[in-house]
């Protein structure tokens, strides 16, 4: 009986063979073949070094500094708005005291869920088995995607990233303090995860000021002070910080696009009004099938981050019908 470790060699042996084989051929050295580029990338994605490496990021994410910054900073905020500002304020055993402790506890909750299954969630990587429908250089006004770095073909929307070294789905973009991308899989967790923060970091303030304006405070200690002042200006920070962000991915989430697309969408907008035309982005659907194409056609688990029933490979996504200048996936 063969076993798997002896058939991941032999496959991996073949590849690397096709590879020497070919590489005497100058036009194999930039785009293989489509039967060449599958056996290639089945044999990268089965050798045991990418294997052990991948293995080895998945563990060291909630390691990292940033990682571990955001756990503990949301820590923080929670003790110091439950603990402190409203049981100074109003009292945690009284009525009002006990429904804001409940109402910011399941903002802090949601949050951090968010935060662990984005940080979890793999954003997407190109199949192994992904290769082009077809040799000709345009379909459906789409050009043929080569990664140099990947030495591969990449679906529509996927971009190499240099900090994870490989082709993400859908990419947005590399985010340190969770230690991964955002991309196809793990977009909706992230949105989930940035919503509930805005909206805790917002609750946090208000509440942090209705403390100090509805009660008579000592501040003549010079330790009182300064985690006064530290608290208000992380309250604050965190409010203005998330609040943008929220309102970026917002307007991101209702056009189907991503920060990478927007870079480029932005170019060409203004090649399509110098040009006298209408620009109009090719994967947006409307509001309502661009918000169901990330959170699910379910409203009811819209804000839940592990629903993603939805996804599928991430490899294909439909065109929007709408007359206007498009521009190609960069």
């Amino acid at each position: 009986m063969i076993s798997l470790h002896d058939s991941c060699y032999q496959i991996w042996t073949v590849g690397f063979r096709s590879t020497l084989e070919g590489s005497g051929n100058p036009r194999n050295e930039k785009k293989p073949s489509s039967i060449g580029f599958a056996s290639l990338s089945l044999s990268l994605s089965l050798s045991p070094p990418r294997s052990i490496g991948e293995m080895g990021r998945e563990k060291g994410r909630f390691m990292s500094p940033p990682v571990l910054l955001v756990i503990s900073l949301i820590g923080f905020v929670y003790y110091t708005t439950v603990f402190i500002f409203i049981d100074v304020w109003l009292g945690l055993g009284t009525g009002p005291g006990l429904l804001n402790a409940l109402i910011f506890s399941w903002l802090a909750f949601m949050c951090l869920f968010s935060f662990f299954v984005t940080v979890l969630t793999d954003p997407g990587g190109v199949p192994p088995s992904f290769a082009p429908e077809t040799e000709d250089p345009q379909k459906d006004g789409e050009c043929l995607r080569y990664c140099d770095k990947c030495s591969s073909y990449k679906p529509p929307r996927a971009h190499h990233c240099r900090v994870c070294r490989r082709c993400v789905l859908k990419m947005d973009h590399h985010c340190v303090w969770i230690g991964n991308c955002v991309g196809y899989a793990n977009y909706k967790p992230y949105i989930v995860c940035v919503l509930h923060a805005a909206m805790a970091s917002i609750y946090s303030m208000v509440i942090f000021a209705s403390s100090i304006l509805g009660k008579d405070h000592d501040f003549k200690g010079i330790s009182n002070k300064i985690f006064y002042i530290l608290c208000g200006s992380v309250t604050i920070m965190l409010s203005l910080a998330f609040g943008s962000l929220l309102g970026w991915h917002i307007y991101l989430l209702t056009h189907n696009l991503t920060t990478i697309e927007y870079r480029a969408a932005v170019r060409a907008m203004w090649l399509a009004k110098k040009s006298g035309q209408k620009y109009h982005h090719q994967f947006d659907l409307g509001i309502y099938n661009n918000l169901i194409m990330i959170l699910g056609p379910n409203i009811l688990k819209w804000f839940c981050p592990a629903a993603a029933g939805h996804l599928k490979d991430g490899t294909q996504f439909p065109i929007s019908r709408v007359h206007g200048q498009h521009h190609p996936d960069p």
